[in-house]
């Protein structure tokens, strides 16, 4: 350990040693806080003086305390001695181990065969220095034992004119332990204090300058006010020194930790700052457990009745553990110094202090997740009180998204609950807990808390959560057993006001599980889309849920997205009923079906941010499932299978119960879609279950598998499973919904098996629902309408469906329709048009990652090639200014008027400007006709700018 900021120490013994040199002896007491370098100081001094110095070494344990004369043994035998002299020191120390006349403690009365045994050892030393210079060095002096302590102040007194000089090291802050020997020397003339404090910061930078550039090239330069460019560290001077205190010994042990890990460890700060605590005093040791314990809780007073020490002693223990660097303000530096410590401990003494703590809390009136932290790292609770604890603890934690610790807490109460008829409903709100970090460990609590339903020990609010979670596992049968409970209950007891009303249950029953659900009459919403439908009474979130349910099975235009939108915007960060998530859900399905696209997405990213901080990995798994539901339907469909891969891994497969059809539908779409058939067929290897088909889940993952169908040339197959979807969306009334067009994936069945009247019936009865409302289902209902019909008819059909399909900002169905277009133009022979809409549709399907549909354009490639280009369709794009480039440029991507302008800042007002002037130029009537050259020197990455949904 290099020496740093003790020059001066080093000069001021240098001095005292060349006066010893000179017949003037010194005693030096080298003090300080524990490992501020003080045996350091101590061998390097040694070290420089051996060249002419004897140097008698030795080094004091507490363990070796009441070893008679232990310290003068060390002393005289660490050197090689003048025989004579070594002779008759070890035949007196031969005497005074032997005698019993040796003082054992300070207050001992020192006999005269004592002061002989002295006397004589003094006189050795004294015979040697006359020959030579002698240098005591005695560290850790405070351990010595006694005897040794009143040999050495004999030695002391008479040291004034001989070349002897005793350099000694002692802890400061525990000197007290030793104050008859410390007053003694006090009193010599030849006595010197020198105190060593812990490194500054220039000290630490001065550490940090001198590391080997081999072990730890990072730190060569953090004392420098600019690191050097490209360095990975996030450290710098003024870490090391808040963390370490300026203590040498953490700080060394911080910069191995920084080169290995990159911050501070347990087996190298951790086991550093143990060194500084359970080298001297024990007392300091019980009082950092204490605050290790309680941490910033615990003042003067609990840390007293924890450690079993009075107050003096635990001011005494801060303030030693402060000038060591170990603490600040009270409180240890880094959280792995307070992990480490109570890691040292044995489980059942560390379960005992957090015990106790606990009850200090309690009787203090701290807040409830003080005490129940404490409870619950001591598994142990007291009575009833604090069941009462851990339960408002519990709520406190989910408010604040720590998930975890409210599982914790709810676990405890569950076990230590004497009360029978309380255990069922705390059971109830664990089981939510860990729903919310995973399903499938919830579990497990199903079959008691069934057993509880049927006994009657479940409230209503906790049956609500019952039935949601049975029915996410697929527990159908024990869900309709507990839902009947609910409406016969309900029966019973009439219009209880501090009841959830069974109609928000039913309400959100026919949007979710629609099998289960009893119709009521009258429940269509109101013309303004106002939530009339459900109960004002009950959980706000289960009503926002089944307002959101009832606005959407009747079909979610403007009004329910306006509604969902209001939901969403009221969501805080502080959830704490079981039905936020999913009123959530509803609320982004809403905005889904009704077009809201870039809302639901922005919507999910908020999600996603905050999900981070509330260890709720549901929420985020769920957002990530939307988001690729979201992806898909803008046919960005490698975002969509990342999204989709995402959620299947924040969440299990196993834990997604009935909703695995969610992001299994969006991963298997857009991978059949990109042209990767191989994983689709993987994820279809999943073992659906019946539950998942009877809930709307289902619905996903049979519209994704049709399409699978139809990309593998199995028509039969793909139309069963539309066919399916539509009887099941007619039966539970979800047919205005928007959620799966099972209508226009039948009719492209149809069209494969070669029977155009039953894909026409079926278009045409998809345009008459799809209204003005849903461009992308009326979009894809004309392309292929146009299929239908006759040749001269496609380009006007197709060209209403582009429009429709920008609009909407479907990439994927937009190349579709240009693929489509191009080949009617070109079976048409007009080969100019035909040739500018093909570059466009390849260039969107490229932006898709449409595998498929660019492999069907190559296929096509022949075709469209024509003698008759389209030789004037670039001319008059060099005349085009940047603003109007930028502008057709994202045109031609099919970004819509508004995308344009929020992508480019501007109004869409100019955005329409812009393009009137570029037809003009371009010498064309609208954006289909826009050559695809056109390209932004602004947009370098189109896949990335480009993103239009």
């Amino acid at each position: 350990m290099r020496l740093v900021e003790r020059d001066e120490h080093v000069r001021y013994l240098d001095g005292l040693l060349d006066e010893c040199r000179g017949r003037r002896g010194h005693v030096v007491v080298l003090d300080g806080p524990v490992t501020t370098g003080k045996t350091e100081l101590l061998r390097v001094f040694t070290e420089r003086a051996s060249s002419d110095v004897v140097v008698l070494r030795a080094t004091c344990s507490r363990a070796e305390r009441t070893l008679p004369l232990g310290v003068l043994t060390q002393l005289l035998q660490s050197a090689s001695l003048p025989l004579d002299i070594a002779d008759r020191a070890a035949q007196l120390l031969k005497e005074g181990v032997s005698s019993d006349a040796l003082p054992r403690t300070h207050h001992d009365t020192v006999e005269p065969e004592a002061v002989q045994i002295f006397q004589g050892l003094g006189v050795v030393l004294l015979d040697l220095a006359a020959e030579t210079p002698v240098l005591i060095a005695v560290d850790d002096v405070q351990h010595a034992d006694i005897s040794s302590l009143h040999c050495l102040l004999h030695i002391v007194r008479r040291i004034g004119s001989a070349r002897i000089m005793a350099v000694l090291t002692e802890d400061a802050e525990l000197g007290a332990q030793h104050s008859p020997f410390r007053a003694e020397l006090r009193r010599q003339s030849q006595f010197h204090r020198l105190r060593l404090a812990p490194l500054t910061r220039a000290g630490v930078a001065e550490v940090l300058r001198g590391r080997p550039s081999g072990r730890s090239p990072e730190l060569e330069d953090f004392a420098s006010p600019q690191r050097p460019e490209g360095r990975t560290s996030t450290w710098d001077v003024d870490d090391f020194f808040r963390v370490s205190g300026g203590n040498p010994l953490l700080l060394h042990a911080l910069i191995e930790d920084h080169h290995i890990a990159g911050e501070a460890r347990a087996q190298g700060y951790g086991l550093a700052l143990l060194n500084c605590l359970y080298r001297d005093n024990p007392g300091v040791a019980h009082v950092a457990r204490a605050l290790a314990v309680l941490d910033e809780e615990g003042a003067v007073k609990e840390l007293a009745q924890l450690a079993g020490a009075d107050t003096e002693a635990v001011g005494r223990a801060l303030h030693d553990m402060e000038a060591a660097g170990l603490t600040n303000n009270g409180v240890f530096r880094h959280p792995v110094a307070r992990s480490t410590i109570l890691d040292s401990l044995q489980a059942p003494d560390r379960a005992a202090l957090h015990r106790r703590a606990a009850q200090l809390m309690h009787a203090r009136g701290a807040p409830a997740m003080t005490v129940a932290r404490h409870l619950v790292e001591s598994k142990h609770t007291q009575g009833p009180w604090a069941v009462r604890v851990l339960l408002e603890a519990a709520d406190q934690a989910l408010f604040g998204g720590r998930i975890r610790l409210a599982t914790e807490c709810l676990a405890l109460a569950h076990r230590s609950c004497g009360n029978e008829q309380d255990r069922p409903g705390i059971r109830a709100r664990l089981t939510q807990a860990e729903w919310e970090l995973n399903p499938s460990a919830a579990a497990r609590h199903l079959t008691p808390l069934a057993a509880a339903a049927r006994t009657g020990q479940l409230d209503h609010g906790d049956l609500l959560i019952l039935l949601r979670h049975l029915l996410w596992h697929g527990r159908t049968g024990e869900a309709e057993t507990v839902l009947e409970r609910i409406r016969s209950a309900r029966s019973k007891t009439g219009e209880a006001p501090q009841a959830a009303p069974s109609r928000n249950t039913e309400l959100w029953l026919a949007a979710t599980h629609p099998q289960l659900a009893r119709r009521h009459q009258g429940s269509v919403p109101a013309d303004d889309g106002s939530p009339t439908l459900a109960d004002p009474r009950g959980d706000p979130w289960l009503r926002s849920a089944a307002e959101l349910a009832g606005l959407f099975t009747h079909g979610p235009g403007e009004p329910a997205a306006d509604r969902a939108e209001r939901v969403l915007d009221g969501l805080g960060l502080g959830r704490t009923s079981p039905w936020t998530e999913e009123a959530v859900q509803l609320a982004l399905l809403v905005l889904i079906c009704a077009g809201r696209l870039r809302s639901a997405a922005d919507q999910c990213e908020r999600l996603l941010a905050e999900a981070g901080s509330r260890e709720a990995p549901l929420w985020s798994a769920m957002a990530s499932a939307t988001r690729a539901e979201i992806a898909v339907r803008q046919g960005d469909l490698a975002a969509g299978a990342a999204h989709a891969r995402q959620a299947l891994t924040r969440l299990p497969p196993q834990a997604w119960g009935v909703a695995i059809g969610f992001p299994l539908g969006s991963l298997i779409l857009a991978s059949t879609r990109m042209g990767d058939y191989a994983e689709a067929a993987r994820h279809l290897t999943y073992s659906a279950t019946d539950g998942m088909f009877q809930s709307r889940y289902g619905l996903h993952y049979l519209h994704a598998r049709g399409h699978y169908y139809l990309a593998t040339n199995q028509p039969h197959a793909a139309l069963a499973d539309f066919i399916s979807c539509g009887e099941l969306m007619r039966t539970w009334d979800l047919d205005a919904t928007a959620l799966v067009p099972w209508r226009t994936g039948a009719a492209e069945a149809w069209l494969r098996l070669g029977n155009r009247d039953q894909a026409k019936r079926l278009i045409h009865d998809q345009l008459a629902g799809a209204g003005t409302d849903t461009p992308r289902i009326r979009g894809s209902a004309l392309r292929l309408l146009a299929a239908t019909g006759p040749t001269a008819r496609r380009p006007d059909l197709l060209t209403e469906a582009l429009d429709l399909l920008e609009d909407c900002g479907d990439r994927y169905e937009q190349a579709r329709a240009l693929v489509d277009l191009s080949r009617s133009y070109h079976q048409l022979e007009e080969y100019r048009r035909a040739r500018m809409v093909f570059r466009r549709a390849w260039h969107v399907a490229n932006l898709c990652d449409a595998g498929p549909l660019t492999k069907e354009l190559l296929a096509a490639t022949g075709d469209l090639s024509s003698p008759e280009t389209a030789s004037g369709s670039t001319e008059g794009i060099t005349s085009l200014t940047g603003s109007e480039r930028r502008v057709a440029a994202l045109a031609v991507m099919g970004c819509t008027n508004r995308e344009i302008a929020s992508k480019l800042h501007i109004t869409a007002s100019t955005v329409e400007q812009h393009l009137t002037r570029v037809y003009r130029k371009l010498k064309v009537k609208r954006r289909k006709d826009l050559p695809v050259d056109l390209r932004s020197d602004v947009v370098k990455d189109e896949r990335a700018q480009l993103d239009c949904g």
